[in-house]
């Protein structure tokens, strides 16, 4: 199986500039590449291939812009690859048609190389083709002689990220015979029917304290912009622009605090190697539509969580099971089998004829480690 990891890098000021200019090379490239596809479509009425489309953007980049042959070929065909990637899916119906790449909105990386980074542990350094020796950070070993699949570098406004996948062998492991269930909300992140429980980090004192810091810096960002407002047009001063940094380094940091506490949530699950692990399948676009939830939702990353506990179980072996989406896992005694049609959002415990008296999302998760059961 791939595993995907990511690893910091150490750029000096020169090589900084260079790995920018290689981004806007690509963001040109791209663009070029679609300019000349719905010109050729409105032309022709069919599409052209990305090897034919290739070969006249080689032709002419000698003639008109030479100056892209500076930056790496690789990166620059990497963004023909990924053109031809997304026409496919919006035949497909999978996504929407193709857009220009603006570079204000366009997100900061680059294709490298594969077969050229050559990593030095000994010093802490590895290639880039046509930036060169760039020092880097790790606090993982990583494998010798191995194919280094996708490496892309990339700026998330603070730090310069490598990340690249490797071919990593199934862990051999003893598994338990139990079965663990696991209902997700809003009020406790995960909880499991083993009785673990994981809370929910934006109810944390930190997460709290940044989201109003972002909050406030926001609504400066919006006073600045109307206090330079010309006519219809909007003035951006550099007082914007480091309001802007500073409310992107906060996103950033949040975003970061939720996705460790994703990680380590979803690590202790499948560090206790139980022989299944059944999830709800989900419906997060109807509940998305709740206002009054929407945005307690979307911060809980549900899918994340579920992509997660996909793959770090598949290491394992361990099998993962999507319960029915309407699996009526809250409303069913856990003890005796009866359905409670009647069951409010607004009631925590779930109280049964049969004497049961026990918290709601626990309940949950113990019909859900005996789903399959159940179904039969």
């Amino acid at each position: 199986m791939i595993r995907g990891l990511q690893i910091r890098l150490l750029p000096t000021k020169e090589q900084e500039v260079q790995m920018f200019k290689t981004i806007g090379a690509c963001r040109f490239a791209w663009n070029w590449a679609l300019a000349y596809n719905i010109k050729y479509y409105e032309e022709n009425k069919k599409s052209i291939s990305k090897v034919d489309l290739r070969k006249i953007f080689n032709q002419i980049k000698k003639q008109e812009f030479e100056w892209i042959i500076q930056y790496s070929s690789q990166s620059i065909a990497n963004e023909f690859e990924n053109l031809n990637v997304a026409f496919k899916k919006f035949f497909k119906k999978e996504a929407k048609f193709p857009r220009f790449k603006k570079k204000k909105d366009v997100r900061q990386s680059f294709y490298v190389r594969n077969d050229n980074i050559n990593i030095n542990q000994t010093n802490g350094t590895l290639n880039i083709e046509k930036i060169g020796r760039v020092k880097y950070k790790s606090d993982r070993k990583i494998p010798k002689n191995v194919k280094y699949s996708n490496p892309t570098a990339s700026y998330n406004g603070k730090y310069w990220i490598l990340s690249f996948g490797i071919e990593v062998e199934k862990q051999d492991v003893q598994l338990t015979d139990k079965s663990i269930g696991i209902d997700l909300g809003i009020k406790t992140l995960a909880t499991c029917s083993d009785g673990m429980t994981f809370g929910n980090i934006n109810k944390s004192k930190k997460v709290k304290e940044l989201t109003k810091r972002l909050k406030r810096v926001q609504r400066s960002i919006s006073r600045k912009y109307k206090m330079n407002k010309d006519g219809n047009k909007f003035i951006k001063t550099k007082n914007i622009i480091k309001a802007e940094k500073k409310a992107k380094l906060i996103s950033k940091k949040l975003t970061d605090i939720r996705n460790n506490h994703l990680h380590q949530t979803t690590n202790a699950i499948v560090k206790q190697l139980p022989n299944k692990i059944v999830l709800e399948d989900l419906n997060v676009k109807g509940m998305m539509k709740n206002r009054h939830l929407s945005k307690a939702i979307g911060e809980c990353s549900f899918y994340e969580f579920r992509r997660q506990i996909e793959y770090k179980a598949e290491q394992y072996g361990i099998e993962v099971i999507l319960a029915d989406r309407f699996y009526p896992s809250s409303k069913t005694c856990c003890k005796c089998g009866q359905i409670k049609s009647d069951l409010k959002l607004s009631d925590r415990l779930y109280i049964c004829d049969c004497g049961n008296i026990i918290d709601r999302d626990l309940n949950a998760s113990k019909n859900l480690s005996q789903y399959e059961i159940k179904t039969k």
